[in-house]
């Protein structure tokens, strides 16, 4: 599936501009971290951009939901099962998929994360997230009522479990994100 076809498929499903651009961000940071693994950015990316794309018409993350519902879809849509299983693989809960590879472990590591760095920038007053440091997230990291539903617990198991330190693996995402901040709105 071409990186076109992906975010063809994304704003079909997604209205939400908030959620696309979640979906954005986990692109961004998923292609980053291609980059470090020396795998390819494009597969890479569709998942990060497709990762949720089912979401916002099924919101009810189960058997019936997301994102079983998604990787049906996909299937449909001719979408590999590399990326299919990948997506899978961020609901292990609900789908029984285990990350395994570099690629389906990254996108576990980066999901919530960017959400975080999202909210972490809103609330400066530049709302941007190019003067954002690794220390202002950690700061807010430490507010535990703060963005309360974001797992810090899982984030930092996630990122272990790829194999970074968590300061290593904030900075990596906080660059993507910098470095597209005008396509996230965030610039």
């Amino acid at each position: 599936m071409t990186r076109e076809e992906a975010w063809n498929l994304m704003t079909e499903f997604t209205q939400s501009e908030s959620l696309r651009r979640h979906m954005l961000a986990v692109e961004f940071a998923m292609r980053a971290y291609a980059g470090r693994f020396n795998d390819d950015p494009e597969t890479w990316g569709v998942v990060g951009l497709l990762h949720d794309f089912d979401y916002e018409r099924y919101p009810d993350v189960s058997v019936e939901g997301h994102p079983i519902v998604g990787a049906r879809v996909l299937r449909e849509r001719g979408a590999s099962e590399t990326i299919v299983r990948a997506i899978l693989s961020h609901a292990e809960e609900i789908t029984g998929v285990a990350p395994q590879s570099d690629m389906e472990k990254a996108l576990v590591a980066v999901d919530e994360l960017t959400g975080f760095i999202i909210a972490v920038a809103l609330v400066r007053p530049s709302r941007s997230l190019l003067d954002l440091e690794v220390s202002s997230i950690r700061k807010k990291w430490k507010d535990k009522a703060f963005a309360a539903p974001v797992s810090r617990e899982h984030i930092a198991a996630a990122a272990q479990r790829l194999g970074v330190p968590l300061d290593e693996h904030i900075g990596v995402v906080l660059e993507a994100m910098r470095a597209n901040a005008a396509d996230l709105g965030m610039a």
